[in-house]
Protein backbone atom coordinates (compact mmCIF):
# COMPACT_ATOMS: atom_id res chain seq x y z
CA UNK A 1 0.00 0.00 0.00
CA UNK A 2 1.02 3.37 -0.99
CA UNK A 3 2.16 5.19 2.14
CA UNK A 4 2.38 9.25 2.44
CA UNK A 5 4.02 10.95 5.50
CA UNK A 6 3.07 14.21 6.42
CA UNK A 7 -0.06 15.71 8.93
CA UNK A 8 -2.94 16.43 6.82
CA UNK A 9 -3.76 20.37 7.41
CA UNK A 10 -0.21 20.82 5.18
CA UNK A 11 -0.93 22.21 2.03
CA UNK A 12 1.48 19.87 0.12
CA UNK A 13 0.28 16.89 1.86
CA UNK A 14 -2.91 17.59 0.83
CA UNK A 15 -2.02 17.95 -3.21
CA UNK A 16 -1.32 14.44 -2.57
CA UNK A 17 -4.00 13.12 -0.66
CA UNK A 18 -6.56 14.74 -3.34
CA UNK A 19 -4.72 13.66 -5.83
CA UNK A 20 -4.83 9.99 -4.64
CA UNK A 21 -8.68 10.84 -4.19
CA UNK A 22 -8.64 11.64 -7.79
CA UNK A 23 -6.89 8.32 -8.77
CA UNK A 24 -9.35 6.26 -6.19
CA UNK A 25 -5.72 5.02 -4.70
CA UNK A 26 -6.34 3.38 -1.73
CA UNK A 27 -3.24 4.96 0.79
CA UNK A 28 -1.77 4.85 4.42
CA UNK A 29 -1.16 8.13 5.88
CA UNK A 30 1.22 8.80 8.59
CA UNK A 31 1.70 12.23 10.87
CA UNK A 32 4.63 13.49 10.78
CA UNK A 33 5.57 17.90 10.70
CA UNK A 34 4.68 20.18 13.67
CA UNK A 35 3.03 18.69 16.00
CA UNK A 36 3.47 15.19 15.60
CA UNK A 37 6.44 12.93 15.16
CA UNK A 38 9.77 15.68 14.29
CA UNK A 39 10.46 15.58 10.95
CA UNK A 40 14.02 15.80 12.06
CA UNK A 41 14.09 12.36 13.05
CA UNK A 42 16.80 10.07 11.69
CA UNK A 43 14.32 7.94 10.46
CA UNK A 44 12.65 10.29 8.08
CA UNK A 45 15.77 12.45 7.58
CA UNK A 46 16.97 9.07 5.76
CA UNK A 47 13.78 9.39 3.58
CA UNK A 48 14.15 13.00 3.35
CA UNK A 49 17.20 15.09 3.62
CA UNK A 50 15.30 18.50 3.60
CA UNK A 51 13.14 16.85 6.66
CA UNK A 52 10.13 18.35 5.12
CA UNK A 53 6.32 16.52 4.48
CA UNK A 54 4.99 15.16 2.27
CA UNK A 55 6.84 11.56 1.83
CA UNK A 56 5.65 8.85 -0.66
CA UNK A 57 7.15 5.08 0.05
CA UNK A 58 5.07 3.18 -2.69
CA UNK A 59 7.45 0.10 -2.22
CA UNK A 60 11.02 0.41 -3.63
CA UNK A 61 10.17 4.19 -4.43
CA UNK A 62 10.52 6.82 -2.29
CA UNK A 63 9.92 10.30 -3.38
CA UNK A 64 9.64 14.13 -1.94
CA UNK A 65 8.74 17.40 -3.64
CA UNK A 66 4.89 17.64 -3.74
CA UNK A 67 3.89 18.10 -7.32
CA UNK A 68 6.49 15.70 -8.22
CA UNK A 69 4.95 13.06 -6.14
CA UNK A 70 1.85 14.01 -7.63
CA UNK A 71 3.07 13.47 -11.12
CA UNK A 72 4.30 10.45 -10.06
CA UNK A 73 0.84 9.17 -8.86
CA UNK A 74 -0.43 10.44 -12.40
CA UNK A 75 2.07 8.86 -14.21
CA UNK A 76 1.82 5.23 -12.53
CA UNK A 77 -1.64 5.17 -11.73
CA UNK A 78 -3.74 7.17 -14.19
CA UNK A 79 -5.64 6.15 -16.81
CA UNK A 80 -8.66 6.08 -18.76
CA UNK A 81 -10.57 9.34 -17.30
CA UNK A 82 -8.01 9.91 -14.79
CA UNK A 83 -5.43 10.42 -17.76
CA UNK A 84 -6.10 14.12 -18.23
CA UNK A 85 -4.39 14.29 -14.64
CA UNK A 86 -1.04 14.44 -16.49
CA UNK A 87 -1.47 13.76 -20.26
CA UNK A 88 0.91 11.41 -21.87
CA UNK A 89 1.00 13.88 -25.06
CA UNK A 90 3.98 16.46 -24.70
CA UNK A 91 2.07 19.73 -25.92
CA UNK A 92 -0.71 18.86 -23.41
CA UNK A 93 1.49 17.82 -20.70
CA UNK A 94 3.61 20.36 -20.66
CA UNK A 95 0.76 23.20 -20.16
CA UNK A 96 0.21 21.55 -17.25
CA UNK A 97 3.69 21.16 -15.85
CA UNK A 98 4.29 24.90 -16.53
CA UNK A 99 1.25 25.36 -14.59
CA UNK A 100 2.34 23.50 -11.54
CA UNK A 101 5.91 24.52 -11.91
CA UNK A 102 4.56 28.14 -12.17
CA UNK A 103 2.72 27.38 -8.28
CA UNK A 104 5.60 26.20 -6.50
CA UNK A 105 8.05 28.84 -7.74
CA UNK A 106 6.52 31.90 -8.53
CA UNK A 107 3.02 32.05 -6.66
CA UNK A 108 4.37 30.60 -3.30
CA UNK A 109 6.73 32.32 -3.19
CA UNK A 110 4.53 35.75 -3.55
CA UNK A 111 2.50 34.75 -0.75
CA UNK A 112 5.20 33.82 1.88
CA UNK A 113 6.06 36.96 3.98
CA UNK A 114 2.32 38.12 3.90
CA UNK A 115 1.16 34.67 5.25
CA UNK A 116 3.84 34.10 7.42
CA UNK A 117 2.44 37.82 8.85
CA UNK A 118 -1.26 37.66 8.45
CA UNK A 119 -2.14 33.70 9.36
CA UNK A 120 0.64 32.46 11.39
CA UNK A 121 1.50 35.44 13.25
CA UNK A 122 5.18 35.12 12.78
CA UNK A 123 7.32 37.54 14.85
CA UNK A 124 9.79 37.80 12.03
CA UNK A 125 6.95 38.89 9.51
CA UNK A 126 5.25 41.84 10.68
CA UNK A 127 7.05 44.92 8.88
CA UNK A 128 3.50 46.30 7.69
CA UNK A 129 5.47 47.47 4.29
CA UNK A 130 6.14 43.95 3.56
CA UNK A 131 3.42 42.79 4.20
CA UNK A 132 1.45 45.68 2.38
CA UNK A 133 3.94 44.18 -0.70
CA UNK A 134 3.65 41.13 -0.43
CA UNK A 135 -0.12 41.12 -0.92
CA UNK A 136 0.07 43.08 -3.81
CA UNK A 137 2.43 40.48 -5.36
CA UNK A 138 0.08 37.80 -4.21
CA UNK A 139 -2.78 39.43 -5.69
CA UNK A 140 -1.07 40.27 -9.31
CA UNK A 141 0.52 36.61 -9.22
CA UNK A 142 -3.07 35.67 -8.89
CA UNK A 143 -3.99 38.13 -11.68
CA UNK A 144 -2.01 36.15 -13.81
CA UNK A 145 -4.79 32.92 -13.14
CA UNK A 146 -7.47 34.77 -13.94
CA UNK A 147 -6.17 35.94 -17.04
CA UNK A 148 -5.59 32.49 -18.00
CA UNK A 149 -8.65 30.98 -16.73
CA UNK A 150 -10.81 33.58 -19.05
CA UNK A 151 -9.17 32.73 -21.79
CA UNK A 152 -9.70 28.53 -21.06
CA UNK A 153 -13.27 29.40 -19.95
CA UNK A 154 -12.49 25.76 -17.47
CA UNK A 155 -9.38 24.91 -16.04
CA UNK A 156 -5.99 25.99 -15.70
CA UNK A 157 -4.40 24.58 -18.25
CA UNK A 158 -7.18 23.96 -20.43
CA UNK A 159 -10.81 22.55 -21.32
CA UNK A 160 -10.19 19.23 -19.02
CA UNK A 161 -9.22 19.11 -15.19
CA UNK A 162 -5.68 18.56 -14.15
CA UNK A 163 -2.79 17.95 -11.66
CA UNK A 164 -2.40 22.09 -12.29
CA UNK A 165 -5.84 22.62 -10.80
CA UNK A 166 -5.60 20.59 -7.54
CA UNK A 167 -2.01 22.07 -6.81
CA UNK A 168 -3.33 25.58 -7.76
CA UNK A 169 -6.98 25.17 -5.76
CA UNK A 170 -5.28 24.76 -2.90
CA UNK A 171 -3.05 27.59 -3.29
CA UNK A 172 -5.83 29.78 -4.71
CA UNK A 173 -7.93 28.49 -1.21
CA UNK A 174 -5.29 29.97 0.87
CA UNK A 175 -5.47 33.24 -1.07
CA UNK A 176 -9.36 33.45 -0.21
CA UNK A 177 -8.86 32.48 3.57
CA UNK A 178 -6.07 34.73 4.38
CA UNK A 179 -7.61 37.95 6.15
CA UNK A 180 -6.45 41.24 3.96
CA UNK A 181 -8.14 44.37 3.03
CA UNK A 182 -7.44 44.32 -0.49
CA UNK A 183 -8.28 41.70 -2.74
CA UNK A 184 -9.61 41.53 -6.08
CA UNK A 185 -12.79 39.99 -6.91
CA UNK A 186 -11.35 37.72 -9.90
CA UNK A 187 -14.73 36.24 -11.45
CA UNK A 188 -13.15 33.43 -13.37
CA UNK A 189 -11.03 32.46 -10.32
CA UNK A 190 -14.45 32.40 -8.38
CA UNK A 191 -16.37 30.74 -11.11
CA UNK A 192 -13.04 27.56 -11.67
CA UNK A 193 -13.30 27.39 -7.31
CA UNK A 194 -16.71 26.39 -7.92
CA UNK A 195 -16.30 23.55 -10.42
CA UNK A 196 -12.85 22.31 -8.52
CA UNK A 197 -15.31 22.04 -5.30
CA UNK A 198 -17.20 19.13 -6.81
CA UNK A 199 -14.39 17.14 -8.33
CA UNK A 200 -13.64 13.75 -5.84
CA UNK A 201 -11.62 14.97 -2.51
CA UNK A 202 -12.21 18.62 -2.59
CA UNK A 203 -14.36 18.21 0.50
CA UNK A 204 -11.72 16.54 2.28
CA UNK A 205 -8.64 17.88 1.46
CA UNK A 206 -9.66 22.00 -0.26
CA UNK A 207 -10.84 22.95 3.94
CA UNK A 208 -9.52 25.94 5.53
CA UNK A 209 -5.62 25.35 6.44
CA UNK A 210 -2.75 26.82 8.32
CA UNK A 211 -0.28 25.22 7.44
Amino acid sequence: MVRILGKASSINVRKVLWTCAELDIVFDREDWGSGFRPTQDPAFIALNPNAMVPVLVDGDVVLWESNTICRYLATRYGDGAAASLLPRDAPARSQVEQWMDWQATELNNAWRYAFMGLVRGSAAHQDPALIAAGIAGWNRHMGILERQLEKTGAYAAGAAFSLADVVLGLSTHRWRKTPMDDRPAYAAVAAWMARLDARPGAGAWLPDDTA
